[in-house]
């Protein structure tokens, strides 16, 4: 395995890995588009029989409160005795990008392997270099919208000049985060809520040559499928959204078919959000644009799609698109468990009985939400078993 991250210059690295024991951890530290997705809500799984968040001291919980904590409670006491290598499956593989790759190359990569992420290896130095996300790409698309006379240029950007393009556009570089396959996976939770991160790399290091290896990422699907899967207290979880501080409900972007592909994201940029609901023209939602929507507009190096209409765009996604999942203020957080458990899902956009829009609740929010609701008064939330 010291070779899963060792890549050819300008060139991608593909590895079949399966699981076996790792070293342990060093000790240091437009209206009229034929676009219109298939909608499932959580209520579908209904069973038949029917940043912290402390409680607030002064107020008595209820039977219902008290029940949803303790499932929380087990989620998090789970997390803290199984660690981020146990998510991984037992076979599985890993294509690791060399920072040497042009871009519009990396593109192409990616949508021929159905992925929308890869970690990068610097062959110079033979050390891990962070995780090529959607963000990075559309900061390349920021560049080309603010400098359409260097189109040329960026047709021949390599992914070391990433770092470049975000100082160029004025962005905040996109926190690198990583952590050992053998620690706590509850650890990697929390890193990846305090960084804002979808997805974290599993990063080991070789102990003859001290050199870094990439073994896998874990993304925050498959970490909350693991404990739908595990748990089975998630059936405890049984207070409805309306009564439960998780999601986004205010300052919500939105878009129409007719609007522009770039406005929309524009949006997903000074919004810092990864998806903007589409409504019709009485306010229902009838599509979601996603951030991973942008990589087929641009494989290739080709830029000319972006001035297409969101209604043309989304004619433009994977014939296997999953759909869109929706979800009431009267969904509980044990049925959405369930969707989650029984499909690939990444967000709910929450509507009411009309199809309106009420909010949008991302699994970043689930986590962030099973990790620190109900905190106790002076509970460690770092507290993990010692290795």
């Amino acid at each position: 395995m010291s070779d899963a991250a060792g890549a050819a210059p300008a060139a991608t690295h593909e590895t079949d890995l399966s699981k076996a024991s790792l070293s342990p951890e060093p000790s240091s530290t437009g209206s009229g588009h034929e676009a219109a997705p298939s909608f499932v809500a959580p209520s579908h799984y209904l069973r038949p029989h029917g940043h912290s968040r402390p409680v607030t001291p002064n107020k008595p919980m209820s039977p219902l409160d008290q029940e949803q904590i303790e499932g929380l409670r087990a989620i998090r006491a789970f997390l803290k005795v199984r660690t981020s290598y146990d998510v991984l499956p037992l076979s599985f593989r890993l294509i690791v990008f060399d920072t040497a790759l042009l871009v519009k190359k990396s593109l192409n990569i990616l949508i021929q392997n159905g992925i929308v992420s890869a970690p990068l290896w610097d062959s110079k130095t033979s050390t891990f270099a962070g995780l090529l996300t959607t963000s990075d790409y559309i900061n390349v698309i920021q560049y080309y919208w603010q400098n359409p006379d260097k189109l040329p240029q960026v047709d021949q950007f390599r992914l070391n000049s990433l770092r470049d393009i975000e100082k160029a556009i004025g962005v905040a570089p996109i926190e690198t985060v990583s952590i050992h396959p053998l620690r706590p996976l509850y650890e990697a939770c929390r890193r990846m809520v305090e960084s804002r991160a979808r997805r974290i790399p599993l990063v080991d290091v070789d102990d003859e040559t001290q050199r870094h290896m990439v073994v896998s990422v874990v993304t925050q699907y498959r970490i909350l499928k693991f404990v739908a899967v595990n748990v089975k207290e998630t059936q405890m979880l049984r207070k409805p959204l309306r009564e439960m501080n998780v999601g986004t409900y205010h300052g919500l972007g939105t878009a129409r078919m007719d609007t522009p592909v770039m406005d929309v994201i524009h949006m997903l940029v000074d919004k810092s959000i990864s998806s903007v609901p589409i409504l019709d023209s009485d306010g229902s939602v009838i599509n979601v644009f996603e951030a991973v929507d942008v990589i087929a507009l641009i494989k290739g190096g080709v830029y000319d799609d972006l001035n297409l209409s969101v209604g043309d765009a989304l004619l433009k996604r994977q014939d296997d698109f999953a759909g869109i999942y929706t979800c009431t203020m009267n969904d509980r957080l044990d049925t959405i468990f369930d969707t989650i458990r029984k499909s690939r899902v990444h967000r709910f956009v929450v509507i009411d009985e009309r199809s309106q829009l009420k909010g949008v609740l991302t699994l970043s929010d689930i986590l962030e939400y099973i990790l620190l609701e109900g905190l106790a008064e002076g509970e460690d939330a770092w507290d993990t078993p010692s290795q």
